[in-house]
Formats: structure tokens, C-alpha cells, sequence
């Protein structure tokens, strides 16, 4: 490749940080000028998920976010936080008020995603994309699904102490997604790599290495605009028990352009994997801390769904997101400005002492379905059916086959500010 020919993709790749540089640098200098500092009645916080010993481990601060208020102000990171479960679930169900049309990230964003607009156009797009994720398309999934969980729970038994996240945990959604997205086993390396960066544009910070970051995660997602393009170029994918070929058998009108079943995609890679692999990390720290429950599971194995929930409940993968204020926007005596950036933080709502008894303990027998793991309303995760899907496959056969999950070394949690879940988990499973 040419210098020339360098500078020109450098230069098309960077295009689309500058413009999510000037916008959120536009709101940054209009929350300035605006001045407020906790006036509109919100309590000052220096809650702050960005810190990584914090997004680490939160919940001491959500401890002492629901001890004082229900809307606080962190006024470093000029964003409201709402932590209570009905505030947060009524926040998601206004979405005249509380938009997702400037992003659902720290940084403001604009797109054709679904997850990116609101109303009428929200609605379009959502239809447009459940044929993909329909009852008989999870059932047609189903016996692969248990398939890897079979196999996997296998893998872990076969090497007692390994890291379960490694062995189990990542390879399980992203082997997954990637065959509901006619992707061949001899490229998931290459779907994984591009799915872990990828994920990075959640995490964009306006800074030089931000930037840096930022570019990185678009190269990803370019590798895997080139990938798609070429499985719709063969045809390959038409008639296919996938996602991409059951929205294109439904596509008669031609409402779907490539472009659109493209960023179908990779929205399913990024969103369906990480927190998959959160979810499962999560759930083995839980059954081996918890063996009273794991045995409760055990010897009443009807519970596994609601078990499940309750895991999503305590571990909430995505403990994050955020939402921007198209108006003035009122919680009790507290009125958030329009134009404000809204951390809506699910892993608080979750543990809301308001909405669950003793919120910090688990129990598999409890019906935790209020929950916002997946979101709430308008904006409710697609891809739940699947995530649940798995999760229950694995407890399955650790309920048949395991009869103890024991810890073999400390827990280690990623620092994500949004995405939380164990990095390295290593365990020890014994056979039933």
C-alpha cells in the first residue's frame, strides 16, 4: 500500500471520531456556559463508573446512592445518575423526554441503528429486525446451543482449575453468535478479535488515546463490514437458518438495505457477546461463593429459569448506559435541564432495597422479573431469548453432571465502565 493510499484510509477511518469529537465538545461547551452544579435540588456525587476501582467493584457506591437520594449530580462528569428501579425503568419508558437519539454511551453518538433512534423511526427499524429473533428462530437454536454447553461444561471438567472465563465463558457466546450469523468455525478467532475491539466504541474517551481507541475500534468494525459484505456478495446467506438469512427471507420489500442487515451485524456480535460472557463468568463466581443455592438449584432444578434471572439481577452485565434529556425532565422535586447527559445505572436499580429484599444476596428462588438487565420498554434487548437461552443450557449440565463448583484462585472483574464481568475466574468443577 502506497503512502498515499495509507493517508486516505487513515484519513476515512478518523472521519467519524472527528465528528463524535466536535459534537460532544459542542455539548461540552454548552454545559459550561449553563453553569449548574447541583442547583436543580439533585445531591452532589463523586460517584464516578469511570474510575476503575469503582466500575470494579460498585456496590458500596450504589450503597450510598440509595441511602441519599433519587437523582444525583456527578458535576466532573456533568451527568445526572438515576439509581432507583422505578425511576430508571420510568426514565426508559419516556422516551419523548429521555432520548436515545444522541447516544446511549458517555460520548453523544448519532445513527441508523435501532439502539441509536426513537419513536416512530425506533419502531420501523425494531420490526425490521425481530423476524430474526422470532420464537421458532431461538427454537431452531436451541440444540446447538446445548450442544456447546455440553461440550464446554466438558472442557472445564476435563482441566479442573482452569479459568472458566477463558474456557468456557467467552468461547460460549461468541461460538454462538457466530453460527446464527453463518459465520464458519475457521473464522471465529478472527470474530472474536474484531468483537473484543469493537466493543471499545462503549468506552470512548476524549482524549488522545480516546482517539486512539476509538480508531482501533472502527478498524474492527470496518474488518467486519468487508467480512459481511462479501457472505451477501455470494448469496450465501439467502434461505439460511441465521439471523441475516431469516431478515432477508423476510425482506420482500427491500426495506433492508445491505447496509442496514451489515450494522444488524455487528450490533448483534458486539451486544450479544460481552455481556453473554459476563452473565456465565458471573454466574459460576456466584454458584461457587454460594453452595447452599447451587444445591438448592440442584435438587429443584425447575428453578433454573428463575435462577438465571436472578443472576442477571445480581450480576447486570451491562451495569450502565446513558440517555441525553430532549427537555426538561422531572423526577420528584428534582428537575434534570434539558440537554443533560443521564447515566441510567441499571446495576443500582437492581440492587434497589426499595424494589428487593436484602438486594446484595442471592437467591435462586426469588422472582427478581422487575429487573433491567435487558433494558426496559421501548429499548428492551432483542437478543434476551438467546442470552437466557444460554445461560440455562449451562446450569443444566452443571446441575446433571457437578456436584460441587469450587473456587481455585481469587475472582479478577474488568474495570469496564459499562460492561461488568469477571476477566479470570479460575474454578474447580467435581463430578456428580
Amino acid at each position: 500500500m502506497s503512502i498515499t493510499e495509507t493517508a486516505q484510509k487513515a484519513t476515512k477511518t478518523l472521519r467519524p471520531v472527528a465528528g463524535l469529537v466536535r459534537m460532544n465538545v459542542a455539548a461540552a461547551v454548552r454545559t459550561r456556559r449553563r453553569g449548574y452544579n447541583g442547583w436543580t435540588g439533585a445531591i452532589n456525587t463523586d460517584y464516578d463508573p469511570q474510575d476503575p476501582a469503582t466500575a470494579a467493584d460498585p456496590f458500596d457506591a450504589y450503597r450510598t446512592l440509595h441511602r441519599s437520594g433519587r437523582v444525583h449530580y456527578n458535576p466532573r462528569r456533568a451527568a445526572f445518575i438515576i439509581s432507583r428501579l422505578d425511576d430508571v425503568r420510568a426514565a426508559l419508558r419516556d422516551t419523548e423526554q429521555v432520548t436515545s437519539t444522541q447516544g446511549v454511551t458517555r460520548l453523544r453518538m448519532s445513527g441508523s441503528l435501532a439502539v441509536l433512534t426513537d419513536g416512530e423511526e425506533h419502531t420501523r427499524l425494531r420490526k425490521q429486525v425481530q423476524p430474526g429473533f422470532s420464537k421458532g428462530a431461538m427454537k431452531s437454536w436451541q440444540e446447538m446451543t446445548e450442544k456447546l454447553a455440553i461440550e464446554l461444561v466438558t472442557d472445564v471438567l476435563n482441566d479442573q482449575g482452569c479459568d472458566v472465563v477463558q474456557r468456557l465463558a467467552i468461547p460460549m457466546p461468541i461460538r454462538l453468535i457466530a453460527q446464527i450469523l453463518g459465520v464458519p468455525d475457521t473464522d471465529v478467532g478472527d470474530f472474536r478479535r474484531w468483537s473484543e475491539r469493537a466493543v471499545g466504541v462503549m468506552e470512548l474517551k476524549p482524549t488522545l488515546s480516546g482517539v486512539v481507541d476509538a480508531a482501533k475500534s472502527i478498524l474492527a468494525m470496518v474488518a467486519l463490514q468487508r467480512y459481511f459484505t462479501s457472505q451477501f456478495a455470494t448469496g450465501g446467506l439467502k434461505g439460511s437458518n441465521t439471523v441475516l438469512g431469516r431478515l432477508i427471507e423476510h425482506n420482500n420489500d427491500g426495506s433492508l438495505t445491505d447496509t442496514q442487515l451489515l450494522l444488524i451485524a455487528i450490533h448483534l456480535l458486539i451486544a450479544g457477546n460481552e455481556t453473554t460472557t459476563n452473565l456465565l463468568g458471573g454466574m459460576f463466581d456466584t454458584l461457587a461463593r454460594h453452595p447452599d443455592q447451587y444445591d438448592l438449584i440442584r435438587n429443584n432444578p425447575d428453578l433454573i429459569p428463575l435462577a438465571v434471572e436472578e443472576q442477571l439481577r445480581v450480576t447486570t452485565p451491562i451495569q450502565n448506559l446513558y440517555r441525553y434529556t430532549r427537555a426538561d425532565y422531572r423526577i420528584g422535586d428534582v428537575t434534570i435541564p434539558t440537554g443533560s447527559r443521564v447515566l441510567l445505572s441499571f446495576g443500582a436499580a437492581n440492587r434497589d432495597p426499595t424494589a428487593f429484599d436484602d438486594p446484595d444476596e442471592y437467591r435462586a428462588d426469588r422472582d427478581p422479573r422487575a429487573h433491567v438487565a435487558f433494558g426496559y420498554g421501548a429499548h428492551m434487548c432483542l437478543g434476551a431469548p438467546l442470552a437466557r437461552m444460554e445461560a440455562q443450557a449451562v446450569l443444566r449440565q452443571l446441575v446433571t453432571r457437578v456436584a460441587r463448583i469450587t473456587p481455585a484462585g481469587p475472582t479478577q472483574w474488568s474495570s469496564h465502565s459499562s460492561l461488568r464481568g469477571p476477566t479470570r475466574l479460575p474454578i474447580r468443577l467435581t463430578p456428580a
